[in-house]
């Protein structure tokens, strides 16, 4: 079994932390706390034992197996299932890789499962260690804490998005061939972090309702109780999940706006294209007008020269005494009132 990390925790406190699988369901119910257990890539048999013995709902665990879903909370009478997708920029290729992160929470045990590298939930989970009394209500402190991490996740995010942007900006008037490419893989990255993102201020604000709906009825084993330390546990637990949720309007914010410069930027782009292959064709244009100019030109004394340089015996000028001046004046006129007519229209 992958298991990164487990315990088991009463009143926010860790009593115990078994090595196997067996050993934390038979610790979590000798406690009677709750199990926090997280596994990394389990295969298909190991998530169907950890299903076995926590009830897990078996489309849940297909989502879990079959992978690429979208962020997503999802109620299975006894437990919830909870999609993240955590996010980190990668400096060296400037470009934005996507994990996925799955959670079940019952009344008695949080099962966090990584599909990928992102989203480290060891500091997580010592962050929550020391705030008992935050832990002590059990698997939605967990929730909360999680989603905390990964939207925390998202702001180096921004901010390396928010530099490719501006470098975009910066070469748009360069004449670089490249920039549409990177404006389009730039819109790509966008898009998926907005659907990564955007289904968070609904869950966020379900995982409220229930934290605050689950305050005013009784809690099961393992979950959080009633009483005035639980209420003002409960209270300080909503507001942290208020402040999430204004991070994630924050971030959502921001991605829109990045798409917005994108899409301008893309336009902007095609236009100084278009303006680019019109001001060739026109340069084109020009240069042709002045091959054409100058081959008229060059035509002229040819025509001349062709026609004298034909070997007829009854060509009377021939035998002019000034017909070979005539000639080259002929074909100097011609010449040069070709260009004078070409420089006229401005082709030359």
């Amino acid at each position: 079994m992958p298991i990164v990390d487990n315990g088991i925790y009463v009143e926010g406190r860790r009593r115990a932390t078994p090595s196997s699988l067996a050993e934390t369901f038979e610790d979590m119910v000798a406690c009677h706390g709750m199990a926090w257990m997280g596994l990394y890539r389990p295969t298909a048999e190991e998530l169907e034992a950890v299903a076995e013995e926590l009830g897990l709902h078996q489309l849940a665990i297909e989502d879990t197996l079959s992978g690429h879903q979208r962020p997503k909370l999802d109620h299975y009478g006894t437990h919830s299932f909870l999609v993240l997708r955590p996010a980190r920029y990668v400096d060296e290729t400037e470009k934005v890789e996507f994990g996925e992160l799955h959670i079940y929470a019952g009344v008695d045990f949080a099962v966090t499962i990584r599909q990928a590298e992102s989203a480290q939930l060891s500091s997580v989970r010592r962050t929550m260690e020391a705030q008992p009394q935050l832990l002590a209500l059990g698997p939605p402190a967990v929730m909360y804490a999680v989603l905390d991490h990964v939207v925390d996740e998202y702001r180096p995010v921004i901010e390396g998005l928010a530099n490719d942007i501006e470098e975009i900006e910066d070469g748009l008037f360069t004449g670089d061939t490249s920039v549409s490419r990177r404006i389009y893989e730039l819109s790509r990255e966008v898009i998926e972090f907005q659907r990564a993102v955007a289904p968070l201020v609904g869950i966020v604000g379900e995982l409220r309702r229930e934290l605050t709906g689950s305050e005013r009825s009784p809690g099961s084993a393992g979950g959080p109780q009633t009483g005035p330390e639980t209420d003002q546990a409960v209270l300080e637990l909503d507001s942290r999940f208020a402040d999430v949720q204004d991070h994630v309007i924050r971030v959502a914010e921001r991605l829109t706006s990045f798409r917005e410069v994108l899409t301008n930027a893309l336009s902007l782009n095609a236009t100084l294209v278009s303006q680019q292959a019109a001001q060739a064709g026109v340069e084109q244009n020009e240069q042709m007008k002045k091959i054409s100019a100058w081959a008229a030109i060059l035509f002229a004394p040819s025509l001349v020269g062709s026609i004298y340089g034909m070997n007829f015996a009854f060509m009377p000028e021939l035998a002019w005494r000034f017909g070979y001046p005539l000639a080259l004046a002929l074909m100097v006129g011609l010449s040069l009132g070709l260009y004078l007519v070409f420089k006229r229209n401005r082709w030359l």
